[in-house]
């Protein structure tokens, strides 16, 4: 099996910094209300729901959480996106 290249501590010390930052806590509190909004509307079925919310065009680069700019995949599907 191949070793895998990620460095798993650089990567949590990342995420840590981004979510923590002001631009970081506006945009886990916009991805919370999609995801508030799609429990409401029925499209996830509660908190325990699996799936999630996928911004076409990310937060981070300007999207929305308007019904436009969201879905609801799997989690497989909405972390493949950043395997590449």
């Amino acid at each position: 099996m191949p070793k895998d290249p990620r460095d798993y501590e650089k990567n949590k010390a990342y995420y840590i910094a981004r979510e923590t930052s002001s631009k970081g806590k506006a945009i886990r509190t916009e991805r919370d209300r999609a995801r508030t909004k799609a429990i409401k509307s029925g499209a996830l079925k509660g908190a325990d729901d699996p799936r999630e919310i996928d911004h076409k065009t990310p937060l981070s680069k300007g999207g929305s959480s308007g019904p436009g700019n969201t879905r609801v995949i799997s989690q497989t599907a909405n972390r493949r996106k950043f395997d590449h």
